[in-house]
């Protein structure tokens, strides 16, 4: 038996952020139970394909996935215990996106009840005026009201996620929004930037954002706070506390085998990558994901690998490489990486990782030590 993540897409909100570019619809009752029921018989499709192969984190993203409610949650969790074995072995690591705008303390108790053990908000920011050019519905309140909610059915393992980059935003309000994350009891903390993207209303009509100096500013004291707090940082917008790293995302970044079920989701069983269309009525009619190009990288090459490992503080270490492809991590990458800036890269003994200046340029460095 091979251990898997499984990740669960449920594409709808009650209305888009005007920076979102994810694929999401809008919630209805009719909609939902619709949505449900496909994922159900999209489960037991799956199952059957991939027998030898248990589920070891179970993630349900979007879009919106507390719309769901309680009781169909508790349905998908059921399901896949009964087809992916996520009951047998270790634990599983079962996590919720939420947005804690609405009221969840039915739909967490549960999920919770159900098996649900990890609970990610999207608390973007601690200051109102900053949630309101981000165009979300929630307040710092909703946000406290939410993680004593979780506290409450037992869930201590809640990741917040905090917005870089955003209109009117400080180094000030930036490291104050990550301490008001540690305060709550946060024990992962995701700290991205704010990315513009086309056909989006931030892309037609963009807010006046911080200039780039001020954005690599308000990372740098970020995550040097959240240090300063008892995290650590273990990939380019992530920092946990020991032992509370999110399982299930670093199964991509390790390139290990995981399966996404709905529109836009994505997996990689058995050296292929596919992705779902972003159709709601195709993966409803039992329509296959299709292939992936790759991007120029082929799937599955020490080249891919590399480039996804990279994006860890623990970086590209030889022995796992060895491992994994039966052969020494290429001396090409490693003279390369050693004749880069060491405030960007340490090239060493245990092999190739970026430092944290270095994780706001990777794209540049990753390319730049793999020759392409």
């Amino acid at each position: 038996m091979q251990s898997m993540g499984l990740y669960i897409h449920i594409p709808f909100c009650v209305r888009k952020c005007p920076y979102c570019d994810f694929y999401s619809l809008p919630a209805t009752e009719e909609a939902l139970d619709t949505y449900t029921a496909g994922l159900l018989t999209a489960m037991e499709h799956w199952a059957d394909r991939l027998p030898d192969y248990r589920a070891a984190t179970l993630y349900f993203g979007g879009g919106t996935p507390s719309l769901l409610g309680g009781e169909r949650l508790a349905a998908i969790v059921r399901r896949a215990e009964e087809r992916f074995g996520l009951f047998a072995g270790e634990t599983p690591e079962i996590t919720l996106e939420a947005n804690p705008a609405d009221d969840l303390a039915e739909t967490l108790a549960a999920f919770t009840a159900a098996g649900g053990n990890r609970l990610s908000l999207g608390m973007q920011s601690a200051y109102p005026a900053e949630l309101t050019v981000l165009g979300r519905r929630h307040t710092p309140t909703d946000v406290e009201r939410t993680v004593a909610d979780a506290h409450r059915v037992g869930i201590d393992n809640i990741s917040l996620d905090v917005m870089l980059g955003i209109s009117g935003q400080t180094v000030a309000t930036a490291t104050g929004s990550v301490e008001r994350a540690a305060a709550l009891g946060a024990s992962h903390v995701s700290a991205y930037l704010l990315k513009v993207e086309p056909g989006t209303p931030y892309g037609a009509c963009p807010p006046p954002l911080p200039g780039e100096d001020d954005t690599v500013d308000m990372y740098m004291a970020v995550m040097a706070r959240l240090e300063q707090l008892g995290y650590r940082q273990y990939e380019i917008s992530n920092a946990a506390r020991p032992g509370r790293e999110s399982r299930h995302n670093t199964l991509y970044w390790d390139s290990r085998p995981y399966l996404g079920l709905g529109p836009a989701a994505s997996s990689y069983i058995g050296g292929r990558r596919f992705t779902y269309p972003r159709d709601v009525a195709h993966f409803l009619a039992g329509g296959e994901p299709a292939e992936d190009p790759g991007e120029g990288i082929p799937v599955g090459s020490p080249e891919e690998y590399a480039m996804l490992r990279l994006r860890l503080a623990d970086g590209l270490q030889k022995d796992a490489f060895f491992c994994r492809f039966g052969t020494a991590l290429p001396e090409t990458w490693l003279s390369r990486a050693a004749a880069l800036p060491e405030r960007l890269v340490v090239a060493d003994e245990t092999g190739i990782r970026l430092t944290r200046e270095g994780f706001l340029v990777s794209n540049t460095l990753i390319s730049h030590i793999l020759g392409e």
